[in-house]
């Protein structure tokens, strides 16, 4: 591959906030009286916000004990601290760093808001990394359609085609698939299906391992 920019699933690939997410929901649905069970949450996993909402209603039963579970995991998950709560992946600084270095340009394709995008990254100093960042909310339809990584490709100015994007989830690698970047699966959450594992370029354990793997995606100075 000769590409020339990379492109950024946020949550579970970036930052490690699918398991914090995911464990105030539990225990929130807990507290209520209406128990959830991660087989069941894990569905909303890669899903944007209207998506993933319909879809806990649904679980929940209603509007009223899904306001309730809602209300009581951001009251969790809503606790400022000095440092992040959402802690990076391992390699994910490594690796931004290594493709600044390189003169490769950056962007987040994310389910999150654009709003979520900015505080979650900020907090976790890596949002100086990035030339453009694409939210769920800026796009009529989430993950697996391609609108979020097209969105995100075209802020940067490059095509879909020539980006190498990362993705954690099948939502996700499926909407990178669509919209013709070439994917990097690092499951976080899920094992991921022989069809999935199939339907991507590779699939690593970590950021990390993408490291030696640079200087044949971007065998020259992008930015020269």
């Amino acid at each position: 591959m000769h590409l020339r920019a990379a492109l950024f699933d946020m949550d579970g690939t970036l930052v490690d906030s699918e398991r914090v997410i995911m464990h105030a929901w539990l225990r929130a649905s807990r507290e209520v009286g209406i128990p959830l069970d991660a087989s069941q949450y894990s569905r909303v996993i890669g899903l944007n916000d209207e998506e993933s909402n319909e879809l806990l209603l649904s679980l929940l039963g209603g509007k009223s004990a899904f306001e309730l579970v809602r209300s009581a995991a951001r009251q969790r998950l809503n606790v400022k601290t000095e440092t992040s709560i959402f802690p990076l992946k391992p390699g994910a600084r490594e690796l931004l760093s290594a493709l600044r270095a390189r003169g490769v340009r950056c962007a987040v394709a994310s389910s999150s808001t654009s709003e979520e995008i900015e505080e979650r990254l900020s907090r976790a100093g890596v949002l100086h990394f990035f030339q453009a960042t694409a939210g769920g909310n800026e796009v009529d339809r989430g993950k697996p359609d391609p609108a979020v990584y097209q969105l995100a490709a075209a802020r940067l100015g490059i095509d879909p085609s020539s980006c190498v994007a990362f993705e954690d989830s099948e939502h996700g690698a499926a909407a990178a698939t669509a919209a013709g970047a070439h994917v990097v699966l690092i499951p976080d959450m899920k094992v991921p299906s022989p069809e999935l594992t199939a339907s991507v370029s590779m699939v690593l354990e970590s950021l990390t391992q993408a490291m030696p793997l640079i200087s044949s995606w971007f065998p020259e100075r992008t930015d020269a």
